[in-house]
């Protein structure tokens, strides 16, 4: 009991439901369901085409203390639930900010890879122009080797004929 003094009491007391009202409460919600889902059954498909949207806000139940205080919030926006029928497939639908960006850049990439091909770009050039040096290379080494050749190809003669002059093998 001492502590008890000390640290103090926190909160309130908790308060429990009547079970009684409960029920009622229930059974009330029961009927208002039921007396809204009659309505609608007997009212005429010209009353419905001509309720608004404010109307169909009205019956969709609310949770909480939005069921109890009418609020008029200009920024709300209510969702509209569209029919199958006023759906429009064939209208294109709006493409989402990531499928933009990947289709321009898919969109570049072929640009770039057109104009790398006609030898358009920076690289492209860069590249044609290390090729014709390596080209110019390779041309200057085999005139190399052919001179070589060439040129052994005339020693060796020289060679056989000294050869086949000193020796007999006729």
């Amino acid at each position: 009991n001492c502590l008890a003094g000390k640290k103090g009491h926190k909160g309130r007391g908790k308060q429990f439901s009547n079970p009684e009202e409960i029920d009622r409460q229930m059974r009330a919600q029961r009927e208002m369901e039921e007396n809204g889902g009659a309505e609608k059954e007997g009212s005429s498909e010209s009353e419905e085409e001509s309720s608004s949207d404010d109307e169909s806000e009205v019956n969709v139940k609310r949770s909480g203390v939005e069921g109890l205080i009418e609020i008029e919030n200009p920024n709300r926006v209510a969702q509209k639930s569209k029919k199958v029928a006023e759906v429009d497939v064939s209208a294109p639908r709006e493409l989402s900010r990531r499928e933009r960006e990947e289709i321009e850049k898919q969109k570049s990439k072929e640009r770039y890879m057109k104009l790398h091909l006609e030898g358009k770009t920076e690289q492209a050039r860069a590249d044609l122009a290390r090729l014709a040096i390596i080209k110019k290379q390779r041309e200057e080494a085999a005139k190399k080797r052919d001179e070589l050749r060439k040129g052994e190809n005339s020693e060796n003669c020289a060679v056989w004929r000294k050869y086949t002059s000193c020796c007999s093998f006729k």
